[in-house]
């Protein structure tokens, strides 16, 4: 164990290294004409938004190329996944960024959200969209002589017009003022998760792989629609964390009922809830008062969700690991394990 850990620990360190020399050729970028005040202001905003969060789905990309090609990585190839899982961590950022606009949160990853910063603000926007326009700058520097490039142009399009998609989904769905708890049906619950995490989280970083590995990604159109699921279920977790997970623990204070988002919790509650409880849930879901929300979380107690999710957990993982075994390519269930065993019954 304590071998794996040290393994862990140097991918991390060599992962964070790529990370540094992206930046500075982001910061000399012979595009613009950088001027000292917006040149420490970009390399702030990168420090600041890009590396702080957990790193799972850039290193992902560097996990399932070794998976794929059955052992270590040369120098040049562990470099060359290592850029690309940075540029899932380019998209990423750039979409919480402005989700976090979006939802008016207050914090991120632990600390206040970018925007909140006292001179940031609104400027927040503005960084959302250079970010967004960093990933294709790398991509054209160190991929445009591999066969693969404009797959990989064609991926990252793709996907980032899915979580859009689906942000844009979320958004009008739980939209401020036009509160309406008969839209929060699971089938609407899914088609949300699916394009706004499952594509860019799950698929694209073992995309990347498959890419680089010399496939064709039409051949693994199951293989995908495994890793959407898997998608959807992290959403889940996510949605159960917000609610019973501990703030300290999780990097951040769910709000999730304050919000009206359209959480798995109450579309649950809203499946199995008697005419009170719905009463209950009309009155204080979607409310700031403290009170209101204890209320829901009272009732989220009462209705048993703990032990539900518990169940849903449980079935989940059995359904994923059978349809995973029923790939056709060892390298790729082994991808899809992995991936799977790092977010079973995870804790933040």
């Amino acid at each position: 164990m304590a071998e794996a850990n040290g393994k862990a620990v140097d991918l991390k360190t060599n992962f964070l290294q790529i990370y540094s020399r992206l930046k500075s050729d982001l910061l000399d970028d012979p595009a613009f004409s950088f001027t000292e005040d917006s040149r420490q202001w970009i390399d702030r905003m990168l420090d600041y938004n890009v590396p702080g969060g957990k790193l799972n789905r850039g290193i992902s990309v560097v996990d399932s190329c070794e998976i794929l090609k059955e052992g270590q990585l040369s120098d040049d190839e562990f470099f060359c996944a290592g850029v690309l899982g940075w540029c899932v961590e380019w998209l990423q950022a750039y979409f919480l960024v402005l989700d976090d606009i979006m939802d008016n949160s207050h914090t991120r990853r632990g600390q206040p959200c970018w925007f909140r910063l006292p001179k940031v603000g609104i400027i927040a926007a503005n960084d959302g969209i250079i970010l967004r326009n960093h990933t294709p700058r790398i991509l054209n520097r160190h991929f445009r002589d591999k066969t693969y490039y404009v797959h990989l142009l064609d991926l990252f399009n793709e996907v980032e017009f899915q979580t859009a998609s689906g942000q844009m989904l979320d958004l009008i769905t739980t939209h401020e003022g036009e509160k309406d708890l008969s839209k929060y049906k699971m089938p609407v619950y899914n088609r949300i998760v699916q394009y706004k995490t499952a594509y860019y989280s799950f698929y694209l970083p073992v995309a990347c792989a498959l890419l680089m590995a010399g496939e064709t990604l039409d051949n693994y159109v199951d293989a995908k629609r495994v890793l959407v699921e898997m998608g959807t279920y992290f959403q889940v977790q996510d949605d159960y964390l917000d609610c019973f997970g501990v703030p300290e623990f999780i990097g951040k204070i769910g709000t999730d009922i304050e919000d009206f988002k359209c959480s798995w919790l109450v579309v649950k509650a809203l499946e199995i809830a008697d005419e009170n409880q719905l009463k209950i849930l009309e009155e204080n879901y979607g409310k700031s008062d403290p009170a209101c929300v204890t209320k829901v979380k009272s009732l989220y107690n009462d209705l048993n969700l703990r032990a539900i999710f518990s169940e849903y957990e449980r079935t989940s993982y059995e359904q994923l690991i059978s349809a995973i075994e029923a790939q056709p390519s060892k390298q790729v269930q082994e991808v899809l394990k992995s991936f799977l065993h790092k977010i079973y019954k995870r804790q933040k």
